[in-house]
């Protein structure tokens, strides 16, 4: 990850006195969108990925909600390039699948995990005009470290320096990655933690922080308002590998003000982007 692990600097809000000057030109032109038929092959292939047994023609069909003749038709040409074969009861992956597999596997294995990581955190910074943050998992098993940020380019913004430590209970990132721990784990973090108030609104009652964690476990978002800094709001999604491992937490920092009227959409940005970024590392959970 971008940055050294460093002692812990003050964060919040920051007022720039001037726009940030490094915003992109605007677009011009038309977004192209791909062909409807290029989405259904990777469908296909995906379904076929999926199964250990043949699929048949109307369970694909089914699946990506297309015509069997459209299907067919699309297989027949996989067929032809050696991506997929007839099997008594449907298809299955071809010899040429599995060639693809392993030279998109070599070739992912060239990109390091932290640039696709950063890759989508500035895609979420440049939707949701926030600050954007990756946050890991110490050693000790009771706080995080932010290890990657790109601040908001907003006037008014949530600052936050790389080597920043936080508790695991009264933070976004803290509480997802609980979520996804087991149930044992998180046991033996509450049985262990003596909460501190670092603001008026810290809920150090830990019920309602097992709660919290049980809420985030369900929706696979937390989200904490004025937790762990006044005034700020933070929302918060899982990131994991292709063996479905955790690799931090994605979170998206805001100042609270500004995030009451979203937060809903703020979720839905912060779910979306972690999810692109786990398919990105190979996760297909």
């Amino acid at each position: 990850m971008r940055g050294a692990i460093g002692p812990a600097p003050a964060s919040g809000l920051s007022m720039s006195s001037q726009p940030d000057q490094t915003s992109p030109p605007a677009q011009t032109g038309h977004k192209v969108h791909s062909p409807q038929s290029v989405t259904r092959v990777i469908r296909i292939l995906e379904a076929l990925c999926a199964s250990a047994d043949p699929v048949s023609l109307a369970d694909i069909s089914r699946q990506l909600d297309a015509p069997k003749s459209s299907v067919v038709s699309l297989l027949r040409g996989l067929e032809e390039a050696g991506f997929v074969q007839a099997a008594d009861n449907g298809w299955r992956l071809g010899p040429g699948a599995f060639g693809l597999g392993s030279a998109l596997v070599a070739a992912r294995g060239q990109v390091q995990s932290s640039e696709l990581i950063h890759k989508g955190m500035a895609d979420l910074a440049r939707a949701s005009s926030e600050t954007v943050i990756f946050a890991v998992l110490n050693e000790d098993g009771a706080s995080i470290t932010y290890v990657d940020v790109i601040e908001s380019r907003e006037t008014v913004r949530f600052t936050i320096a790389v080597g920043n430590r936080r508790d695991l209970y009264c933070t976004a990132g803290g509480r997802v990655l609980l979520a996804g721990m087991k149930d044992e784990a998180v046991d033996a973090y509450l049985a262990a933690l003596t909460p501190q108030a670092h603001t008026g609104a810290t809920v150090t009652d830990i019920a309602a922080i097992r709660a919290a964690i049980a809420g985030a476990r369900k929706t696979g978002v937390a989200q904490t308002t004025d937790q762990a800094a006044n005034g700020a709001t933070g929302t918060a999604a899982a990131i994991r590998n292709a063996a479905g491992h955790m690799l931090g937490a994605l979170v998206l920092a805001a100042p609270t003000a500004r995030a009451q009227d979203r937060l809903a959409l703020l979720r839905d940005q912060v779910a979306t982007a972690a999810s692109a970024i786990s398919r990105s590392l190979g996760y297909r959970g």
